[in-house]
This record gives structure tokens, C-alpha cells and sequence, in this order.
């Protein structure tokens, strides 16, 4: 983390909402592709990136280190995400193909987000928590309750099924 990202956390701890805006500036993209990919409901990624923002910022007095800052956010967002997850009735049956590909092959794109939200809920939140996020298996498992193994065995055994779904 750079002195300036510091200088913001420490400056938006005092209340300063420019400085957790130019904060938030640095994040929003993943904080939205992180909550999209695992909730595979743009709106829903939307008002949880928006609580996550509301939240963060209401919070941020708390944060004891400047440099956790990316983390300390993610982690309130994948908790903003597994309760949504818990209030889903009926799950969409299709992640929104609308999100901007980004240079890739469009149709390879679309296959690999049919693979993901074939996914079920708790795998597609670990993968979206490591690859997404940046999470260890060690951060992960802490944050979701489980032995560091059993997010890896369990990270594999996903990227497996997405793999099998793509052949």
C-alpha cells in the first residue's frame, strides 16, 4: 500500500468523505465484479456493493491498520454477499451476460460464467473470495468457518467441475 492510500485511510477515519470516496475510487471495480460473479444478480451486486460503501465508510474509525484497508472491505462485502445468499428463494438460473468482457473472447467469456453459476453458492463465494478478492485459503477459511484445507480441497474440486463443463 502507498503512503497516499495511507493518508486517505487516515484522513477518512477523521471523517473526511472526499478522501474515502478517492478510497473507494481505487476498489469499486473489484468490489462490483467480486459481488456479481457471486451473487449472479447485478442489481443484488449492486445494493451490496452500495451497503458494503455505506457500511465501510460509517466503520472505517475502526480500522486499526491503513494498510488492510482492500481487505477490510472485501471482507465486508463477501458478508454483505453470503447473507443475501442466505435470502435467496429461488436463485436466478443465469449470470447476467451484460458485464463487459473485457478483451477476451466473448462466447468463451459466456461459457465461463455459465460454468461458475452452475456453481453451488458456498463454492462460487470461495472462489470469488481468492480470485477476486485475493483471500488465502487461510483468509478464507477464517472468514467462512472452515479449515484452510478444506477452502483448497473444496477451490479445486470447483475449478474441476467449472473445467468438466467446459470440455
Amino acid at each position: 500500500m502507498n503512503q497516499l492510500t495511507e493518508q486517505l485511510v487516515r484522513r477518512a477515519q477523521r471523517g473526511d468523505a472526499h478522501a474515502f470516496s478517492r478510497l473507494y475510487e481505487t476498489v469499486y471495480q473489484d468490489l462490483y465484479r467480486f459481488a456479481v460473479y457471486t451473487l449472479r444478480h447485478p442489481q443484488d451486486a449492486e445494493d451490496a456493493v452500495s451497503e458494503t460503501v455505506t457500511d465501510a465508510f460509517a466503520q472505517i474509525s475502526t480500522l486499526k491498520e491503513a494498510a488492510a484497508f482492500r481487505s477490510w472491505i472485501f471482507r465486508i462485502l463477501s458478508n454483505k454477499c453470503k447473507r443475501r445468499i442466505r435470502q435467496y428463494v429461488n436463485p436466478p438460473s443465469e449470470l447476467d451476460e451484460g458485464i463487459p468482457a473485457g478483451g477476451a473472447d466473448l462466447h468463451e467469456m459466456l461459457d465461463v460464467r455459465r460454468a461458475f453459476s452452475l456453481l453451488p453458492d458456498e463454492d462460487r463465494l470461495i472462489l470469488s473470495m481468492n480470485l477476486f478478492a485475493g483471500y488465502t485459503s487461510q483468509e478464507i477459511g477464517d472468514l467462512l468457518g472452515m479449515n484452510a484445507n478444506t477452502v483448497r480441497s473444496r477451490q479445486s474440486r470447483a475449478l474441476k467441475k467449472m473445467q468438466s463443463q467446459l470440455s
